[in-house]
């Protein structure tokens, strides 16, 4: 099985990395930290395992169209590269807004695409898309980054039943977890770093889910989804607004 993934070199997408190794052949892991990645590949690679490695900045979309093209045939697509940002919407970064947006959407549709036209063609091949429960509710205080995760959940949905519309064997999933004890907060410049949930387990269950479609880890926030469902989305906004100020530097 030949693997990409992006965003491998740390959280969720290393756990995913070392989790897959024993059932790979050819794993070509995707980051912006050079050295992380270089570390991984060493800790990864065997007789059995050949790891490559590609620093490079997504957010720039020739370098996905490049990656496709440098590297063809993928037999499971992890889209997992992202990050967020923290405060109110008007007094945010506008230009960490746009990359967001470039890396958590655009990076992800083009990677996408392309290796998804490459997968129908053959009738064969896994997208794993990393979304988040975020993707299900607005998010004052975050509202670009839970914008781009709703993205990435609805274009998995659409996408999905296309596939199913053509009974085509190429599967897609969504990863939707609640907080992971990552870098995110320190990245989403979060005042404090928040409980969060084992990467580890994260990864090996999105792993030993990976036939589903929706991804869900921890029965709270499986829980938290089945709100989601039923409760008024201004209900939902002021919730999020009063959870999420606690977290002002």
């Amino acid at each position: 099985m030949r693997v990409l993934i992006t965003g491998a070199s740390s959280g969720i997408g290393r756990e995913l990395a070392r989790l897959l190794a024993a059932e790979s052949d050819e794993m070509i892991l995707v980051g912006r930290n050079e050295e992380r990645l270089a570390a991984l590949k060493q800790e990864l690679t065997s007789d059995k395992l050949t790891v490559r490695t590609v620093s490079m900045d997504l957010a720039d979309t020739e370098n996905c169209v490049k990656l496709h093209s440098d590297y063809p045939d993928i037999d499971f697509l992890i889209n997992n590269a992202g990050f967020g940002d923290f405060g109110a919407w008007e007094e945010t970064s506008p230009d960490k807004d746009r990359k967001m947006i470039a890396t958590n959407v655009t990076a992800l549709h083009v990677l996408m695409k392309l290796y998804l036209a490459d997968m129908v063609k053959r009738n064969s091949g896994r997208i794993l898309n990393v979304a988040s429960i975020a993707g299900f509710m607005p998010g004052p205080l975050m509202a670009t980054y839970y914008a781009t995760k709703a993205y990435v959940v609805r274009l998995s949905e659409a996408v999905r039943k296309e596939l199913k519309q053509k009974r085509s064997a190429v599967r897609i999933s969504i990863l939707c977890p609640g907080p992971v004890k990552t870098n995110f907060a320190k990245n989403a410049n979060i005042g404090f770093s928040f409980y969060g949930n084992d990467v580890k387990k994260i990864a090996k269950y999105a792993l030993s889910r990976r036939d589903r479609f929706y991804i869900v880890p921890v029965f709270a926030v499986r829980l938290s989804r089945f709100f989601l469902k039923i409760a008024p989305a201004p209900l939902v906004s002021s919730i999020i607004y009063k959870f999420q100020s606690t977290r002002k530097k």
